[in-house]
This record gives structure tokens, C-alpha cells and sequence, in this order.
């Protein structure tokens, strides 16, 4: 007699398909990262001296979206590039077994400029810190602002991001994935779990 059928738990990586339920589109992502580069652009009055580092993997090519449109609207190139977070992390002597990628760091470098930290989720906030952390190797900007494509709440560190494209309101066991072209096939970002 065959073993009854087990359905993971929500947020369980086995790779079995859950179409969980979209929350933003392609159409949806667009526009928020189009609000969120004009927000950038007016609350630093501008894009001089911005440069915007995402966070991997998924803040990476958002970075890069938001740069171009911001370069769209100013007529010059904002450096973007990647910061990796991955030795930073409190968690990592809990799960020491992770894949370093790659920090890359615009010419001309941080220092007394204004960074633009961007990641896809802000959940606890502990990214965001290993990102800090991060930074202080890299240089000393003169400040540090976060934009994140989605707020899905459940804070457990006094962080707080500065644009967002989406607050999203989750239980714990839910599950937030965002699917972004050149990473994945589409633009999405679906929630699964409980409720979804």
C-alpha cells in the first residue's frame, strides 16, 4: 500500500508547485519602480551623487531597473551595482553552508555619496543590517537610504525602509516569491501559504 501524499509546508523549498496567489504584475512592477525612482529622485532633489546597490540576488536587477529609469529622467548614467550580504548575516553560523556572490561596487566607489539600498522583500529587517554592516567595508557613504519592491511586515529590528513599492500585509506562514525577467520567465510577485 503506497505512502499517504504529504503536502509540504508553506514556504517549503522541495520544489513541488504552488501557484500561491499573484499580487503584482509585470504591469504593477513597472509602475512601482517607477514611483520609486521618482521618489528617490525627489527626495534627494536629484541623482548627483546617488549610486544604488542591490542587494542579491533579486535586488540586484531591481537596482539596475530603477538606475536606468532614474538616468531615463536625468539624462546621465547612475551607477548601480551589487552588494553581497552573505558573510554578514547573524544566521550564518546556524546555516554556514552558503554561495558567496558577488559585490560589486560602481567606479568612484561610496564614499560621501548617497547610497540606495535595494532588495525585492524587507520581512525582519536582518538583510538590511548584514547590509550595513556590509557597507562600513566597502566605505562611508554620506547616507544610506532602502528601497524594497515589497514591505510584507513581521519586523524584528528597528528598520525601516524609505520607498516601497508595495506594503504587504502576511501571516508568518506565508511566503512571499518575487519572479523577476533575466532571473526568472516572468515579472511577479505571488504569495503562498495559508490564505494566499
Amino acid at each position: 500500500m503506497p505512502a499517504p501524499a504529504t503536502t509540504p509546508a508553506p514556504g517549503d523549498d522541495t520544489g513541488r508547485p504552488d501557484d500561491g496567489r499573484t499580487v503584482l504584475d509585470s504591469g504593477d512592477i513597472s509602475r512601482a519602480l517607477s514611483r520609486i525612482s521618482h521618489e528617490i529622485l525627489e527626495r534627494n532633489k536629484g541623482a548627483d551623487r546617488l549610486v544604488l546597490l542591490g542587494i542579491p540576488s533579486r535586488g540586484v536587477p531591481l537596482a539596475e531597473r530603477i538606475a536606468e529609469r532614474i538616468s531615463a529622467v536625468e539624462g546621465d548614467t547612475v551607477p548601480s551595482g551589487s552588494l553581497d550580504v552573505t558573510m554578514y548575516r547573524d544566521d550564518l553560523r546556524l546555516k554556514p553552508a552558503r554561495t558567496l556572490l558577488p559585490t560589486q561596487i560602481p567606479d568612484g566607489g561610496i564614499d560621501d555619496k548617497v547610497v540606495v539600498l535595494v532588495d525585492d522583500v524587507l520581512f525582519s529587517g536582518r538583510t538590511i543590517r548584514a547590509a550595513l554592516d556590509a557597507l562600513n567595508d566597502v566605505g562611508r557613504p554620506r547616507a544610506v537610504q532602502l528601497a524594497v519592491l515589497v514591505d510584507r511586515g513581521h519586523r524584528e529590528l528597528p528598520i525601516r525602509a524609505d520607498f516601497v513599492g508595495k506594503n504587504l500585509p502576511t501571516s508568518l506562514v506565508q511566503r512571499v516569491r518575487v519572479h523577476l525577467t533575466g532571473v526568472d520567465d516572468e515579472d511577479a510577485v505571488i504569495i503562498e501559504g495559508a490564505g494566499a
